[in-house]
């Protein structure tokens, strides 16, 4: 059964490939990359059930190495994309010389909170 579960996710993996190699789009590219990596974490878990367990029952080894490659495969999908959309992946954010990119604008006197009022409605239709 799991035999079959392997081949299948293989199948995904070789499709997400020709995507990520064919794709239109760099988002396309990126999208197929990520796919292909969360394949690679299911074929990670499903091999561990294949292969002989150690000394663990019930629980194989290789489901601490999915979870971490997942967690690489997320943080670099969002690398990826924050490096293509702005063309870095920032600064140190506790530099003290440095203020924020588009500083929010300074207003004088209170704030007024709730919907603004533009008096009584008149002349509306009957």
């Amino acid at each position: 059964m799991f035999a079959v579960a392997a081949v299948g996710i293989g199948i995904g993996m070789t499709l997400a490939m020709i995507r990520a190699l064919l794709g239109p789009t760099l988002y396309d590219r990126v999208l197929a990359l990520n796919t292909f990596g969360t394949k690679t974490v299911l074929l990670i878990a499903v091999l561990g059930f294949l292969l002989p367990e150690g000394s663990s029952a019930g629980r194989p080894e290789f489901l601490d190495l999915a979870l971490v490659y997942a967690l690489i495969n997320f943080i670099g999908t969002i690398a990826v994309l924050k490096y293509f959309e702005f063309g870095d992946l920032g600064t140190a954010s506790g530099s003290a010389t440095q203020g924020p990119a588009n500083p929010a604008p300074v207003t004088s006197g209170p704030v007024a909170s709730g919907p603004v009022s533009q008096g009584p409605v008149t002349g509306g239709p009957a």
